[in-house]
């Protein structure tokens, strides 16, 4: 009897799927739920420092750069790290920093705004190079 009352259950749980899938594949009870992905725009900005700049000038500036999602509201999402490629094609870049906006506005403001302006008063006397790309993630 138990085995019966399982593979009812199990029966009713299939018939139960295939009744939310259209002819895609597409679950359409969680239709309601999903969502169309917001386009994004990233800013990646790349780092070498001076032969002169210290671990303390770059933990400096790493820690003044990682404190600007907290300063400049029009930052979405924000991460960085430090070059570990085997690939030696770095040209002497070691930090990479990733910025996501959600509109041309927002980083329209973001790059004059005050506290940005300050960060850069930290970098520059370290700084050896910048490479700045901004691109719209394609799908």
């Amino acid at each position: 009897m138990k085995q019966f009352m399982l593979c009812i259950l199990a029966t009713s749980l299939l018939f139960a799927c295939a009744a939310n899938e259209t002819e895609n594949g597409t679950n359409t009870a969680l239709k309601g739920q999903i969502t169309t992905p917001q386009k994004q725009l990233r800013h990646v900005v790349l780092f070498s420092f001076k032969d002169s700049a210290t671990l303390s000038d770059v933990q400096a500036v790493e820690a003044a750069f990682a404190a600007l999602p907290n300063k400049i509201p029009q930052i979405r999402d924000f991460e960085w790290g430090t070059n570990n490629s085997p690939e030696g094609l770095d040209k002497g870049f070691t930090h990479c920093f990733f910025l996501t906006f959600d509109s041309e506005e927002d980083r329209a403001a973001y790059l004059p705004h005050p506290d940005h302006k300050a960060f850069g008063e930290v970098l520059s006397p370290h700084l050896k190079d910048v490479l700045v790309i901004d691109y719209w993630v394609e799908d």
